[in-house]
């Protein structure tokens, strides 16, 4: 697609606090580049910590009413945005595309179909999500109220970033808190309008905060904040931990989704075409930026050679390009720097002794030079190999045989990651047998990389602790208060007079 043949969208550029649209204290902005070809964007306001201050001072006043409305009326207003959203569509998708480099025609069909069903989700939780009665002595009436935790910071990655802000914003604002959140600086836009069309819809001001920045200032304000009663983080482990010690001041909640090292188990009894194809859709959608992406394929011996000649064959025809075309199936890494760390392990790989497979290098041509683009890339390795035990996050799948359940069951769950894992199989009761035994926070049978609003989201070990989505997430989101009442006047008291 030539350059130029579609127009920008208008980007909105200044921090959002208290329902305004405003510079950064310091004045300071940073670029957002284009992955497509490294070309400028915009020019967005930098969150500093006097930035984080004021949001969290706006989104105090903001609970003492949004906390009171009523949550039908809550629920009304995620509605409400949630049809913007959707009207909005094509433009959000294309801003998404410029900003991540995820394929135009997976923004539309995906991201926003997507958000959208997120936000519907929780506008519809808000007035049904009930606290309970417990059953206690007799005489006595206990009741258990879900009650908003206050202010919370929400930090989003730029993978998803669209997708990652309903998924935080939704079961937050369902359950009665205010928000500052702060979307990775490298893909802030498409949330920066997600916040201007929650202020044409009517969302009361500093009930959403948007303050873009780095992590170094921006994030670690929010996460040490004394008045940030919860810190909802997506990234990496590293992050994660450092999250966790900025928190510890005012012992905040802390929800973590971070890194992930997908084992993808293809049984000798699987229906090749389905597994060949679904294993293709876990690592290379979106170029294979996704913490649950199955990255690494496990083989069994007896079936190794014909799943991997057509599995290659795939690979190679996938269509890389300029991702606002909508025949583009893979467009560029996300940045300059990573797409460096990723070609970084195709070196890691030859020097441990793998196999490339395939790719294994940035694509040639004109049209990808200034652009951060890596080929689909498979490796033949060891499971102790480091690109089988350390996170790419990049269209590189490692490749690994095995004998039977047991052997594969060590391997699948030899990392430190604990987020997501699949298997292919026909066989019912293997199917079970490994989903349950793999220590993962989800597992898919003849799939991948399923997700729904209603279902938990999240994982163990070294993946993070909490959940997104369902009941479990406004469970993140709200404090139990236990309520007793003593409804026989006959009972007395311990010191009667």
């Amino acid at each position: 697609m030539p350059d130029g043949a579609v127009a920008l969208p208008t980007f909105q550029t200044n921090l959002f606090i208290g329902g305004e649209f405003v510079p950064a204290a310091s004045g300071a902005t940073f670029e957002v580049l284009n992955p497509h070809d490294n070309s400028l964007l915009a020019n967005v306001s930098e969150a500093g910590a006097e930035d984080i201050d004021r949001a969290v001072v706006a989104a105090q006043k903001a609970f003492k009413v949004w906390s009171k409305m009523s949550a039908t009326e809550r629920g009304r207003m995620i509605y409400k945005l949630a049809d913007a959203i959707e009207a909005d569509g094509p433009n959000l998708a294309m801003i998404e595309t410029l900003d991540t480099g995820h394929p135009i025609r997976d923004t539309r069909n995906l991201d926003i179909m997507r958000t959208v069903q997120t936000f519907r989700y929780f506008a519809g939780m808000a007035d049904k999500y009930e606290g309970s009665v417990i059953p206690v002595d007799t005489g006595f009436l206990n009741y258990i109220l879900r009650v908003p935790l206050g202010v919370v910071g929400l930090i989003s990655p730029w993978n998803f970033p669209l997708m990652f802000t309903s998924w935080k914003m939704g079961p937050a604002l369902a359950a009665g808190n205010t928000i500052v959140f702060k979307p990775a600086e490298l893909t802030p836009l498409s949330t920066m309008r997600i916040a201007e069309l929650a202020a044409q819809v009517g969302f009361p001001a500093g009930v959403i905060n948007v303050v873009p920045g780095f992590g170094n200032k921006a994030g670690q304000r929010l996460a040490e904040h004394p008045d940030v009663a919860k810190i909802g983080f997506t990234g990496s482990t590293a992050t994660g931990r450092r999250i966790v010690q900025a928190s510890a001041g005012n012992l905040k909640r802390v929800q973590l989704e971070l890194g992930g090292k997908g084992a993808n188990i293809v049984f000798d009894d699987a229906n090749l075409t389905a597994a060949v194809n679904g294993s293709a859709f876990a690592i290379f959608h979106n170029q294979g930026q996704a913490c649950i992406a199955g990255s690494r394929l496990l083989l069994q011996e007896t079936i190794a050679d014909e799943f991997l000649d057509k599995f290659l064959t795939l690979a190679a025809s996938i269509r890389i390009g300029d991702p606002r075309d909508p025949t583009t199936e893979m467009g560029p890494l996300t940045s300059r720097m990573h797409q460096e760390k990723v070609l970084s392990y195709c070196a890691i790989a030859h020097q441990e002794g793998g196999e490339i497979l395939l790719g294994g290098k940035a694509p040639d041509g004109a049209v990808f030079k200034d652009g951060c683009y890596v080929l689909p890339t498979v490796v033949k390795a060891q499971p102790q190999d480091r690109v089988c035990m350390e996170e790419v996050f990049g269209p590189f799948v490692s490749v690994t045989t095995f004998r039977d359940e047991e052997e594969v069951l060590t391997m699948a769950n030899g990392t430190s990651y604990g987020l997501g894992g699949g298997l292919w199989t026909q066989n019912l009761t293997r199917a079970h047998k490994i989903a349950g035994a793999m220590d993962t926070g989800m597992a898919w049978i003849n799939c991948y990389k399923r997700f729904h609003p209603g279902s938990p989201f999240g994982g163990v070990k070294d993946s993070g602790y909490g959940r997104e989505m369902g009941f479990d997430a406004m469970h993140e989101y709200t404090e139990p208060k236990s309520v007793w009442v003593n409804v026989d006047a006959n009972i007395p008291n311990f010191y009667p007079r």
